[in-house]
């Protein structure tokens, strides 16, 4: 039986993993610049930012849009 592959790119990634893997990418200064949204602006850490894009739809789809975007780049590394 052949196992079918996802072409889903945020297949098996967490939200946590897309946000450490953008902030080691870009850094919270960066990231606050690409997308404006108060936990990466003011006192940014990556608990209090899962704990407010886990409950924000409209800001957790900005990160996994983000982090499509930039995986080719990081993956040139």
């Amino acid at each position: 039986m052949e196992t079918k592959r996802s072409n889903d790119p945020l297949h098996g990634i967490t939200l946590k993993k897309m946000v450490e893997d953008l902030v080691a990418f870009y850094g919270f200064d960066t990231l606050g610049e690409l997308i404006n949204i108060k936990c990466f602006n003011e006192n940014p850490s990556v608990k209090s930012s899962l704990t407010f894009l886990r409950k924000t739809d409209w800001a957790r789809k900005k990160v996994e849009n983000l982090y499509v975007r930039t995986l080719p780049k990081m993956q040139q590394d």
